[in-house]
């Protein structure tokens, strides 16, 4: 499972609205690609009864070794999807702003 995607099940402890503290060195605004610890990020899918079939992405070695309430990186894939549609508004408005 290191070192690339994965399409398995996973568990997921996510509440019902989907937001969750942040887990690690600080939150991630963005599609993570490495966990703190140096391992790639799984994509996994959730079998939670608040959070049926919804993608998230996790740290491999956590996702390996079936981790809970530890510190590795675990994000959900549509919450990060978004905040990359956020950065890059941002960083187009900053452009045209700058162009004026």
């Amino acid at each position: 499972m290191a070192g690339g995607r994965s399409n398995t099940s996973g568990d997921s402890r996510g509440s019902s609205s989907g937001r969750r503290p942040s887990r690690g060195a600080g939150r991630f605004f963005s599609v993570p690609k490495k966990c703190w610890s140096g391992e790639l990020m799984v994509t996994l899918t959730s079998n939670s009864d608040q959070n049926p079939y919804r993608r998230y992405l996790r740290c491999s070695f956590a996702a390996e070794n079936k981790l809970q309430n530890d510190n590795h990186i675990f994000k959900w894939v549509d919450e990060a999807l978004l905040n990359e549609v956020d950065t890059l508004l941002l960083i187009f408005c900053v452009f045209y702003s700058s162009r004026d």
